[in-house]
């Protein structure tokens, strides 16, 4: 029989449920999402959203797929699935035939099983490490013209391995890694691509999916509530702590970190201000990490106006922010679109849910490799602004590939990343 649970408050459920929410995912599963609110497993689809549609428009068509899915065997629709960067591809949002919820992982055990050996068969840098820090360095002539203010360039790392990836080994260790933040997995519909095969072989076809744990939420609804926090400014790990903890007192009192970071806020605020009867933004950024990253972050909370307006508007009220695209948006795409040879896809989209009722949660689709069969792209970015060096920005970039590189079983090397 078909079932759709909404999201419980977290002491409804005890924090092994969301273990076995993740312990039942495959690489068949619509959707998965944990975060510190709730953890999320969809199957199946019941409707689907295609259309490269943004803003307003996008989530006009959520919302009336929402309500014309409501009915008696779904009383509590869900939206589920991921928005791109680009405003020019179609979204992968769907409604779940089926969609299970539980609270947190929280310190909730995450099963490992014994990895079977894994190597890199071909690895391609696009661009190449030196051709990133030439672009870097024309990014920031562009600062200094004063056409921006702030640009994100990236890089993808696009590997093919010895074997096919074992993507619930991969979301399991990204889980393990993630407590505090977004880890997820979104079957990426109606886009299957080609899988070379041995020579000889005709290719055959292999699902997509979208596989990540991202430490910044765009934005989440509860009721009237909202969230935000943003991040912006970055510094990579150390395994010693005294270096650790030096690493992130410089990050802190950076002047160039902070200046980026305020450029990020400031825009979060403003897109947020027109629908909140009350805001707040904290006066100075806090730290936050991952595994393998420092960040500078600034949790904004407010009160929206009115209930009609749902996470998925608000999340494409601030999408993209300039802490993966840059200031002002336009110029800053446009510098992307100059700089960048990739598309981006899915990486510096957003992931999340929204349901019948407006709430939700929409994160920042970031640390997150594109996979399919024994392929996957791998992307990270670093935000520039005058003053930024180009190699300097390469080793961030290269620290935040580690994220997923380790979740792969892959230990990659300053040269390889």
């Amino acid at each position: 029989m078909t079932t759709t649970l909404f999201v419980p408050d977290a002491a409804e459920r005890p924090a092994s449920n969301a273990a076995q929410l993740l312990e039942q995912y495959s690489p068949e599963s619509s959707f998965f999402f944990a975060s510190p609110t709730c953890t999320l497993l969809a199957q199946g689809v019941r409707e689907m959203k295609l259309e490269p549609e943004r803003g307003d428009r996008l989530a006009g068509r959520v919302a009336a797929l929402l309500a014309a899915s409501e009915g008696a065997r779904y009383p509590r629709p869900i939206v589920v699935g991921a928005v791109p960067f680009n405003n020019t591809s179609p979204a992968r949002l769907i409604v779940p035939r089926t969609i299970q919820s539980a609270g947190p992982l929280g310190a909730a055990a995450v099963a490992l099983r014994p990895r079977a050996p894994v190597s890199i068969r071909t690895l391609r840098m696009i661009p190449e490490p030196r051709d990133y820090v030439r672009g870097v360095e024309q990014a920031v002539s562009l600062m200094q013209t004063g056409a921006l203010c702030k640009v994100v360039l990236s890089r993808m790392m696009e590997l093919v391995l010895s074997r096919p990836i074992d993507l619930q080994d991969v979301l399991r260790r990204l889980a393990q890694h993630n407590r505090s933040g977004y880890t997820f997995a979104a079957n990426l519909w109606e886009s299957a691509e080609r899988e070379p095969g041995p020579e000889g072989d005709t290719p055959t076809a292999r699902p997509r999916t979208l596989i990540g744990a991202s430490p910044e939420l765009l934005v989440s609804r509860s009721g009237l509530q909202v969230v935000a926090n943003p991040l912006a400014g970055s510094a990579a790990r150390s395994p010693d702590p005294e270096e650790d903890r030096r690493r992130a007192n410089a990050l802190l009192t950076s002047r160039k970190d902070r200046h980026e970071h305020a450029i990020v806020v400031e825009a979060v605020t403003a897109a947020l201000r027109p629908f909140c009867r009350r805001l707040h933004v904290p006066e100075a950024p806090s730290l936050t990490h991952t595994a393998t990253m420092w960040h500078l972050a600034t949790r904004v909370t407010g009160e929206l106006d009115d209930l009609s307006i749902s996470s998925m508007k608000l999340a494409m009220a601030l999408h993209p922010t300039p802490a993966v695209c840059g200031y002002p948006a336009e110029r800053a795409r446009a510098a992307i679109e100059s700089l960048e040879p990739f598309d981006r896809g899915f990486f510096t989209g957003i992931v999340g849910w929204c349901d019948a009722a407006g709430d939700g949660e929409w994160a920042v689709a970031i640390r997150c490799a594109d996979i399919a069969g024994r392929s996957a792209r791998l992307y990270a970015g670093a935000g520039l602004v005058l003053g930024s060096d180009g190699d300097m920005e390469l080793a961030e970039t290269s620290a935040k590939l580690r994220t997923m590189g380790n979740a792969l079983g892959l230990d990659l090397a300053p040269e390889m990343a």
